[in-house]
């Protein structure tokens, strides 16, 4: 068996190391000319750290990266709701991680260049649509960098991890029409400063209404104790622009919802404000689909279920939709069988984290205590909302996204 790849992000990588533990062969067509370190914070959660530990790049993600020991839900007002551990120190044999994406990003191309060969991994072409027959797939390129056609591809199977922007899934899907915005706008950056609370804690506080921010280290200290921090500021407003996760923002669109940030354990405004640069995202996912396969060829990750980043779980999907895959072409059988066979297994499980995340999201505790407090300080968090409740709502979005301690048991 013969497979194209479409796209080189953590998805595609992922599948490629699949294919290759598996014996089926892979190559990844990436659209850039070159892999930069772009983006900001990612998290892995302990599900998906489990498929990566498989493939023994754990402990070079780890070394990037962060180890994240807890998170951390405050008020505006740096009052502390919540707390509950992460990862291994949660219990999880497999480790929550917090990097920055082009840091994991490099670790998993190395991997599969390493493993497939310098060869794996083809840059500077862009998926233009793809076609197929009884005995095969075709993808057709053209030239990033030029815009001059390059010679089309073939192989037994195609596999779309070309992002939200997927052409193959504008494709089989011509008629969806853009995003749906959740009336959510997100800023964010990473700044190099001190390091707060456990030096790996991750944090969200406030909420959508007055601004709600996302804040946690993606590496580790170094020798005067400072790390790349990143943060995310998520504000309720009409504004709403095309996604592109390179475009600048405008601190003075959005700093004076967190100008009286100053807590003990950190000062938010001079977080942000030390920031090189920020840029500027909607929050918007896509209704889930009715089908992601057409034959031999199928979506993967965010170009299967682009979802709002509320659960730290978008990388996580497609990570474990490439075990799954991986797990449906090694069986042998008729690869159309085997790419609905994937698809009855991941379309489900992801269109309920998607709306999921829309509802329910891990942060819906600081839905919570907004609502009931009336957006005030406490006196007690507990006289607002119990304890058994806060466990409540984390463990419904664990046992939801897959990583409930219950569903990696049964899983293994």
């Amino acid at each position: 068996m013969n497979v194209i790849i479409i796209g080189a992000g953590i998805g595609g990588l992922t599948l490629a190391l699949e294919l290759h533990d598996a014996g089926i062969r892979a190559r990844v067509y990436e659209a850039a000319p070159h892999i930069k370190p772009l983006g900001v914070g990612i998290n892995i959660l302990p599900h998906a750290s489990r498929v990566l530990a498989r493939h023994g790049v754990v402990d070079a993600l780890a070394a990037v990266g962060v180890v994240t020991r807890q998170a951390a839900y405050y008020n505006r007002f740096g009052q502390l709701i919540y707390l509950e551990p992460a990862g291994r120190h949660a219990g999880y044999d497999y480790p929550q991680l917090s990097l920055h994406r082009g840091d994991m990003q490099q670790v998993l191309l190395g991997a599969v260049r390493d493993r497939l060969g310098s060869d794996a991994v083809v840059m500077d072409h862009i998926c233009t649509g793809v076609d197929q027959d009884e005995n095969g797939a075709r993808a057709s390129f053209r030239s990033t960098a030029d815009d001059t056609p390059l010679p089309s591809q073939r192989a037994d199977v195609v596999i779309a991890c070309d992002g939200i922007h997927s052409v193959v899934r504008k494709q089989f899907h011509p008629d969806e029409g853009d995003g749906v915005y959740s009336g959510v706008n997100m800023w964010r950056g990473a700044t190099t400063s001190e390091s707060f609370l456990t030096g790996a804690t991750m944090v969200r506080a406030g909420w959508l209404t007055t601004g709600k921010m996302v804040i946690y280290p993606i590496r580790k200290a170094d020798h005067e104790g400072n790390q790349l921090i990143n943060w995310v500021a998520e504000v309720e407003t009409p504004r709403r622009l095309r996604r592109d996760w390179t475009r600048e923002g405008d601190l003075a669109d959005f700093i004076d919802r967190f100008e009286d940030w100053h807590f003990d354990w950190l000062d938010v405004p001079a977080l942000i404000k030390a920031t090189d640069a920020v840029l500027e995202y909607p929050m918007v996912d896509q209704d889930p689909l009715d089908r992601w396969s057409f034959g031999r060829v199928t979506l993967l990750g965010d170009a299967a279920h682009p979802m709002v980043p509320r659960g730290s779980n978008g990388a996580g999907q497609a990570i474990l939709d490439a075990r799954a895959l991986r797990e449906e072409l090694a069986r042998g059988g008729d690869v159309v069988q085997a790419l609905q066979a994937y698809e009855s297994r991941r379309l489900p499980a992801t269109a309920q984290v998607v709306l999921a995340n829309r509802r329910n999201p891990p942060d819906a505790i600081l839905r919570e205590v907004w609502q009931r407090t009336g957006d005030r300080p406490f006196a007690n968090a507990e006289d607002v909302i119990s304890s058994k409740e806060l466990d409540a709502i984390s463990a419904n979005y664990k046992a939801v996204a897959g990583y409930s301690h219950e569903a990696l048991r049964d899983g293994a």
